[in-house]
């Protein structure tokens, strides 16, 4: 436990910081800055399985959950403007999503290890991108999901607004919106990691002299 405790300290922190800093809109609200903090979760999942191997990587993985679903919580219980601060809908949603989207990034990745070493970080966390937009917005926004609980419901029913996509293009529901540009920030940032992935490998395996 104890070699892998900053990769827990690490996935912890950026967990926290997440649920912070998704209370902050920019861009007219079609995206918060904690879409910018929170694929780096990947990053340390990715790094714990190249170093340790894809059991310690799932230990970081149960951290997170664990630390993010104190967080929700929290959250719940925050009352704002319009409702709790963490409606359940969404809790629900960012637990499921991030425990498939992780536990998928660490199954690709172990499988493609052996390849070039940007292989495996960039094509776990692409699929894993893609699983985690998905299960996220629509547990926590779709409309197909609203007969489970009206009250619920209610808490995020400003997301099934329809809208011009992306403020511009022709009506769709807000979460459709806010979905596409979640998963182009997480795309992007998966880009950039690669070089503190490449960097941080290096210097944790190189030998000692």
């Amino acid at each position: 436990m104890t070699r892998i405790l900053p990769g827990v300290i690490a996935m912890a922190a950026i967990v926290v910081a997440s649920n912070i800093l998704v209370q902050f809109l920019i861009l007219d609200g079609l995206l918060t800055w904690g879409a910018f903090i929170y694929p780096l979760t990947f990053l340390i999942t990715d790094l714990m399985n190249r170093v340790y191997g894809v059991g310690p990587a799932r230990k970081v993985v149960f951290a997170g959950l664990i630390v993010g679903i104190i967080c929700s919580l929290i959250g719940s219980q925050i009352q704002l403007e319009f409702g709790p601060a963490v409606p359940i809908r969404v809790a629900i949603g960012s637990a499921t999503a991030f425990l498939v989207a992780q536990l998928l990034d660490v199954s690709i990745f172990d499988r493609l290890r052996d390849g070039k070493w940007f292989t495996a970080p960039l094509v776990s966390t692409f699929f894993g991108s893609i699983v985690d937009t998905f299960i996220f917005f629509s547990l926590a926004f779709s409309s197909f999901f609203n007969g489970f609980s009206a009250g619920a419901t209610e808490q995020v029913m400003w997301a099934q607004d329809a809208v011009p996509f992306f403020n511009t293009g022709p009506e769709a529901p807000l979460w459709v919106t806010l979905a596409i540009a979640d998963w182009g920030v997480k795309i992007a940032v998966a880009l950039i990691a690669l070089i503190p992935f490449r960097i941080i490998v290096g210097r944790i395996t190189q030998p000692a002299t």
